[in-house]
């Protein structure tokens, strides 16, 4: 690694990792975006014909999982393999794993899950791990936070360029073709790392071992064994999470004369009761630290609790907004722009059809008689069901509807357009010595994104409670909001591992990061699972923001107990 000072104000081994997470992300986003609609697509048509219930708690699990397994690979990394060792090995399984998708039968669809899972596990915290210890040289000490927040910025050009990939993809050859091009575009983000090896090969140093380190027998024994069991007893347990409402104040009642009953739920109960030994192995990490270190690990545990519930709203984009953006949105598009997303694959065609003799209920979708009472479902598509009729086009009409995961490019977008904005109004406070510190933008973080929330309550209204249609304007101002508020925590959380973990377990630290985000992820298939339940949809949002307001609440009330951490550190 060529890490010398040079007229750049970063690194030169940042636009070789830029690029290398840009392509990786690319590879699982696209993924991401069209999974759950993949999943719930009819087998006739290429699907998995998943009920939309069990796709949500499946992708809560597989991205809780993609997020779990860094725990592992971040261990594995800083004893055995080193960094660079582990993003290879990582990017390949997810590759492979990508590609097979594209595989008929659903064993090949578990098998690729897993390869994804596993090889996420050792790609995510190396790289970040290599990114931060770019930074160790004091000429650049200063620079992290910005460096993380152009690395965050790479993994948003990916995460944004893929949707319009997938949707071209996905139109024009099917769905088999846009899971293999998730697999080649990470398996570009390869070949650009190990074209920019030179730059950091200093970084990737295998720490020096100590007696107090855990051994790798001693984890499996004493976490991983005792989350399988504990996931097992999670399984054995029958109640269902999606049918609490907490809007009703009965449930809330019930729930509380009754805790036993929120646990049981299959595979929710399984993971949160398999992250348990795991969570308990994390805190056991401040009671084995160092004088000079327990303050520090104190720190992170406290972010990493206090971020969950970002993850649990933040990951709802591919539960509940997709659907949002899929049955609540007003997707069609006209005109030239029509025509140019029907000619560039971006659109879906829909033939309107409809019973012109008996009247019809457009919010559910169903034809009733005269007296009211129900004749049978519409066969026309679900698209029209909340279109008012005198907007209804002509019988036979055919419609250009933007593909529902163009949505998901939103939140990329805006992170690329305000990631310079973020860093240069960073820059300008820093210059006047007011800079916020780490742990205090992401406080401000939590808050920010507790407002998107109720950008979408207003959506609600505006849509009749899901009568009619609305703008895309709502879902593209709810994402600009928790957007702004993702910049300030994500990026800044990933800065504050590497800046206050001890050296020897500064990957493992990162894995915890992570787990903070597995848990959140998890929680988020969990809360989608509850979307029905809700009469009122503006409850499921109002939900979401007490949420995250509580964890905003927590982490202002625990700034200046860590900033006095981070000065005792000697860190800004």
């Amino acid at each position: 690694m060529n890490n010398a000072p040079t007229n750049s104000k970063h690194p030169k081994g940042l636009p070789y990792l830029f690029l290398t997470e840009m392509w990786e992300r690319f590879g699982y986003y696209l993924m991401l975006g069209i999974f759950v609609l993949y999943m719930i697509e009819s087998k006739d048509k290429g699907g998995m014909g998943f009920d939309p219930k069990e796709a949500y708690s499946l992708y809560g699990t597989y991205i809780a999982l993609t997020y779990l397994t860094p725990f592992l690979g971040g261990f594995l990394a800083d004893r055995k393999l080193g960094y660079i060792n582990a993003v290879f090995i990582g990017g390949t399984l997810m590759g492979l794993g990508y590609i097979g998708f594209a595989m008929d039968g659903i064993e090949a669809f578990y098998i690729s899950m897993a390869l994804v899972i596993i090889g996420n596990g050792f790609f995510k915290p190396s790289i970040s791990t290599l990114l931060g210890n770019l930074y160790t040289n004091d000429i650049y000490r200063d620079k992290k936070d910005a460096g993380f927040n152009i690395f965050y910025m790479g993994i948003n050009i990916g995460a944004f360029i893929c949707n319009i990939i997938a949707a071209f993809m996905r139109n024009k050859f099917g769905w088999d073709y846009a899971f293999i091009t998730a697999g080649v575009g990470m398996f570009a983000g390869l070949i650009i790392f190990g074209i920019g090896l030179n730059h950091y090969r200093a970084a990737n140093v295998l720490k020096p071992a100590s007696p107090n380190d855990i051994s790798i027998g001693r984890l499996f024994s004493v976490v991983f064994l005792p989350s399988i069991i504990a996931g097992v007893i999670g399984w054995m347990y029958p109640f269902d999470f999606s049918l609490v409402d907490f809007s009703r104040p009965e449930t809330l009642s019930y729930l509380f004369n009754n805790p036993a009953n929120l646990i049981g739920s299959n595979s929710d109960d399984a993971f949160i009761f398999a992250c348990i030994p795991v969570i308990f192995f994390f805190v056991s990490l401040y009671w084995k630290a160092a004088a000079t270190d327990k303050r520090p690990v104190a720190a992170l545990l406290s972010i990493f609790a206090v971020s969950i519930m970002f993850w649990a709203v933040f990951k709802q984009n591919g539960t509940i907004l997709t659907d949002w953006a899929k049955n609540y949105t007003n997707r069609e598009v006209t005109g030239t722009t029509g025509d140019a997303a029907r000619y560039l694959s971006l659109a879906d065609t829909i033939v309107y059809k409809q019973d012109s003799v008996i009247r019809y209920d457009h919010q559910f979708a169903q034809m009733k008689d005269e007296n009211g009472q129900v004749m049978k479902t519409f066969d026309y598509p679900v698209y029209f069901r909340n279109i008012p009729g005198e907007q209804l086009p002509a019988e036979g009409s055919v419609i250009a509807t933007a593909n529902t995961e163009l949505f998901q490019s939103i939140n990329p977008f805006w992170v690329v357009a305000l990631t310079p904005l973020v860093v240069a109004f960073f820059s300008f406070l820093r210059r006047r010595g007011k800079e916020p510190s780490t742990p205090a933008k992401i406080a401000w973080g939590m808050l920010i994104s507790a407002l998107s929330c109720l950008v979408m309550v207003g959506a609600v209204y505006a849509s009749d409670h899901g009568a009619v249609k609305v703008s895309a304007l709502w879902l593209i101002a709810c994402y600009g909001v928790i957007t702004v508020g993702e910049l300030f925590l994500s990026p800044m959380g990933l800065s504050l591992v590497s800046k206050l973990s001890p050296v020897r377990i500064t990957a493992l630290m990162m894995g915890g990061f992570f787990l903070s985000t597995s848990i959140g992820n998890k929680l988020s298939g969990m809360l989608a699972k509850t979307w029905y339940n809700y009469e009122n949809k503006m409850h499921f949002f109002l939900v979401n923001f007490g949420l995250l307001l509580i964890s905003a609440a927590l982490g202002f009330i625990l700034l200046r107990w860590m900033n006095n951490i981070m000065k005792e550190k000697g860190i800004k």
